[in-house]
């Protein structure tokens, strides 16, 4: 009965993100990490992380393969199925609806000023997601307060692979991105 409970709860979980988490799948996984990791407890944030990494290293939308991986650690796969349809679920009804009065749906005033509101609203939530990945993968705080030396705030591996990263990608734009995310499971690996 309490995993058929929890599944319940974990639906209504990815239905709301699913209705809410416009911006694509980094505002998805904001929501993920304030509802599972810091409110419920249900995942440590190094796991999250560790989930979010590879979401997105993996084929598909990085919100789609993130409910998947949650249901799946969570619930097994049938957890998987149930929160991966029910992030999918809201958007689907959503688009459905807009698209049938599409036309008429755009030209409002108010649709338009919603949407207006809603980019920068995105934009701030896609830049705390990045924020915190950089604060776990790059930095080390605890140290840092720990110890007081200012040196020991790097990663000092993790810092010169995302440096050599960041300067491979701005200097080769045909450099498909793709290769450094195989180049950082080479690096995990092989460091880690």
């Amino acid at each position: 009965m309490t995993a058929i409970l929890g599944l319940l709860k974990l639906c209504g979980i990815f239905l709301y993100i699913g209705l809410f988490a416009i911006g694509g799948g980094l505002v998805a996984a904001t929501f993920i990490q304030q509802i599972l990791v810091e409110k419920l407890g249900l995942l440590s944030l190094e796991k999250f992380y560790s989930m979010l990494a590879i979401s997105e290293s993996t084929p598909g939308p990085i919100g789609i393969n993130l409910a998947t991986y949650v249901g799946t650690e969570l619930y097994g796969p049938f957890g998987g199925i149930l929160a991966t349809v029910s992030e999918v679920l809201p958007a689907m009804v959503i688009i459905m609806l807009i698209s049938k009065f599409f036309s008429d749906f755009q030209k409002k005033p108010l649709v338009q000023s919603a949407f207006s509101a809603i980019r920068p609203a995105t934009g701030g939530i896609v830049l705390v997601a990045m924020v915190n990945v950089i604060f776990l993968s790059v930095l080390n705080v605890s140290l840092f307060k720990e110890s007081g030396n200012f040196l020991s705030l790097f990663r000092l591996k993790e810092l010169i692979f995302y440096t050599l990263s960041c300067i491979l990608l701005f200097a080769f734009k045909k450099l498909h991105p793709v290769f450094i995310v195989l180049a950082g499971a080479v690096f995990g690996i092989l460091f880690f």
